[in-house]
């Protein structure tokens, strides 16, 4: 989702007319993978995964993201699948690491969660743990998968030798959990040994041969299905170095790396190098890595530079997952020894978001992702032939104390480039909704779904950006609505034919820019909420990147209204004119109110002021004056946006289905009664039977007609994309 402005004066008037504003959900149904049990399993092993979701009925598949992975359906004693449960097949030759679990359902393909693929033996946590007495034995080097109870401490007990070296470590956040973990290693009493409240892991020398206990508890003792976790007990060498549980990549790290950068840096920095008199020399252009341990370091670097001469200066380390915020300052260095002056030549900090990010969590003022980072992209123009001085810390690494917080510095000749990312648009529909929900794509016949694409620009690229969708289900289309020159946003347009049949595809996402007289072609990932939250004000969004782009055609449900241009063509227009477009409207659900708010996607138009529909009418007119848009000629493509209320019916279907099964179950009772009545052999078992179904049967209708009672929910509306030719204008 990102940003979509719902007019303070148009929308908001016509959402008020509905009695239950206050009371209205925001966006439709989609379909959601919330938790799989395990989170992960060993490579080469079989391991049976339980999912729950919202608005995944009629299961088709598990899916992953690598074929290493796939699953089937459990199936009970009669043969039957058992509901939500799997059989997951992890090949030998899997790559480790983290890849992504989704349900293709009724509506489509759901979100996706973390799914974990390691080298060591897992155990499942399947039963109370919150004492030191119930503590869960396990083995050293292995995983176990658990969830943690409401208000309570999970224990286990393990047994170890003096002077092994132990790491535990806890995979929660990076899987997608809502868990903030606390480690504790205790001795076989429960006195506590060592904590980690940090979400850090515990690198913990066995004082004593004997058994020892290991507490797990959320930060704030939360807990349930949402607080999982993967606990890890591993041994390691004395001297080694130890990697921490796969982790999901956050959406600042989609600028990393540049293109055709080599895996490993040419040079590593060389300690002592905190001081001005211990100046690590280098040679431009370099490419370093190095680590900001131990706490407080200041790693510096000395350079000779030509005047004129302009180098771009990237850092990453908190792209790379670490908890850090680097810092440069760059000095020209005059005179030796008593008489060096250090002159301030620039510093470098932070690489800003390319677009406003929501604050304090309202939707209304901007996106709920951060495209920005804490890592560093900035220039250094050199005005003096003579010794420069580059100075690199970590501002948050006063009192940190880990040598795994590195970071890669790259001082290179410009060499202009660009990365993209993409998220579903998010509604911002009035002051204080603070929505900001995982949104898959998963499509409605006859809707259009936009994705905001954002633009990192590397080392003076300016140029405009073609974006481009392909390999589509059946019945999808993609219109890339192109980043203008300068700008860093752009929008993806998804439309699915009203008869699109249900489908699911694997996507490929990119732009493609002219850097010089080359074309470029780079990917654009995709970034998601790892949880619907349906309020920021009361829980922090998590968006992270995805692996891929799945795009799916649900072929349940169509969309509540598609607007579309009266004729598919291309329209064409004079510059400093006045283009008509006629809409029409295929409504399919009633709305609250009379009249829709409309805004303009697309560069050379976006600046058309919002204008009216009818929500009643089948048709209606979007008036294009060419003369105030100052519209040069070209070849343009543009859509219309607007939100609006519909009365939203969950899954009717399902209601017919129910009434059909409670009629059956009706007469299955009945001929049971009259088999009892008969004194027919085993008939009163039957008629106990049929009658227990009956019940459930009836169940399932009630709670399947009360989930299709009418609701109204607020969506975006998005017409389908308009190409438009504006010629030059005529000369008289």
């Amino acid at each position: 989702m990102t940003s979509l402005k719902c007019f303070v004066a148009l929308t908001i008037a016509s959402l008020c007319v509905a009695s239950t504003v206050s009371a209205q959900s925001v966006c439709l149904p989609a379909p959601r993978l919330l938790t799989t049990m395990p989170m992960g399993g060993q490579a080469g092993t079989e391991v049976e995964v339980v999912i729950t979701g919202e608005a995944i009925e009629d299961i088709d598949d598990l899916l992953f993201s690598h074929p290493a992975i796939t699953a089937t359906p459990k199936l009970a004693d009669d043969g039957k699948p058992e509901p939500n449960k799997f059989i997951v097949n992890i090949k030998s030759d899997c790559p480790l690491g983290i890849h992504e679990a989704r349900v293709m359902s009724r509506l489509g393909i759901s979100s996706s969660r973390a799914f974990t693929v390691g080298t060591l033996p897992e155990v499942m946590h399947d039963q109370p743990s919150t004492t030191v007495a119930s503590a869960m034995p396990l083995n050293v080097n292995s995983i176990c998968n658990a969830t943690l109870p409401v208000r309570a401490v999970n224990h286990y007990s393990f047994k170890a030798t003096k002077g092994q070296r132990l790491i535990v470590d806890c995979a929660a956040r990076g899987i997608d959990s809502k868990m903030n973990p606390v480690l504790i290693i205790a001795d076989a009493e429960g006195k506590d040994l060592v904590v980690e409240r940090r979400g850090g892991a515990l690198d913990f020398t066995v004082p004593d041969d004997g058994t020892y206990v290991i507490k797990v508890h959320e930060l704030t003792f939360q807990g349930g299905a949402e607080c999982f976790y993967r606990l890890a007990v591993q041994e390691a060498a004395a001297d080694a170095s130890v990697s921490r549980m796969p982790s999901t990549r956050s959406v600042s790290s989609f600028s990393w790396p540049p293109a055709n950068l080599l895996q490993d840096a040419s040079s590593p920095e060389a300690e002592p190098n905190n001081t001005h008199a211990q100046a690590q020399k280098i040679s431009l252009p370099c490419d370093v890595t190095g680590s900001f341990f131990p706490a407080a370091d200041v790693d510096t670097f000395e350079f000779t530079a030509k005047q004129g001469d302009i180098w771009w200066v990237e850092v990453a380390s908190e792209r790379l997952g670490r908890p850090t915020d680097p810092s440069i300052i760059v000095q020209q260095v005059t005179g030796a020894g008593a008489d060096e002056k250090l002159t301030d030549l620039v510093e470098l900090t932070d690489i800003l978001s390319p677009m406003k990010r929501s604050s304090n969590g309202y939707a209304y003022d901007g996106p709920p992702y951060n495209a920005g980072s804490s890592d560093i992209l900035g220039k250094v123009e050199i005005k003096e032939d003579g010794v420069y001085r580059l100075q690199l810390s970590d501002l948050f690494g006063g009192t940190r104390n880990d040598p795994r917080n590195e970071y890669r510095l790259i001082i290179r000749p410009a060499a202009p480039d660009f990365a993209l990312v993409a998220w579903a648009l998010h509604m911002e529909l009035r002051n204080g909704d603070r929505a900001a929900l995982s949104k898959p794509i998963a499509l409605r016949g006859g809707s259009t779904m936009a994705l905001e694409v954002v633009a990192v620009r590397r080392d003076g690229f300016d140029g405009e950006i073609e974006l481009a969708l392909e390999d589509l289900p059946d019945g999808v289309t993609a219109s890339g609505l192109k980043i203008p020159a300068g700008q860093s946003r752009g929008i993806m347009l998804l439309t699915a034919k009203e008869d699109a049949p249900r489908g699911l595809r694997i996507a490929r996402f990119f732009g493609r820019a002219k850097m010089g007289d080359t074309e470029a072609i780079r990917p654009c990932q995709m970034a998601s909420m790892a949880w619907p939250v349906r309020d920021a004000s009361s829980e922090i969004p998590a968006p992270r990147l995805l692996a891929d782009v799945p795009v799916s055609v649900g072929a349940s449900e169509l969309a509540a209204i598609s607007i579309a241009a009266t004729e598919s063509k291309v329209w064409e227009v004079a510059a400093g004119e006045t283009l008509k477009i006629p809409l029409k409207h295929v409504r399919r659900e009633d709305f609250s109110g009379d009249i829709m708010g409309l805004r303009t996607f697309g560069a050379g138009f976006d600046q058309t002021p919002n204008f009216e529909v009818s929500l009643k009418a089948d048709q209606s007119e979007a008036v294009l004056d060419l003369a105030k848009l100052k519209t040069p000629p070209g070849e343009y493509l543009i859509a219309f946006y607007g939100s609006a209320v519909a009365k939203y019916r969950y899954n009717p279907e399902a209601v017919t289905a129910a009434e059909f099964a409670h009629k059956r179950a009706q007469q299955e009772a009945a001929e049971a009664a009259q088999e009892v009545e008969k004194s027919v052999p085993a008939a009163a078992e039957r008629k106990q039977a049929a009658e227990a179904a009956l019940v459930a049967a009836a169940k399932r209708l009630q709670e399947a007609t009360a989930q299709a009672q009418p609701k109204d929910i607020v969506d975006i509306i998005i017409s389908e994309p308009i190409a438009i030719r504006v010629k030059p204008a005529e000369t008289k």
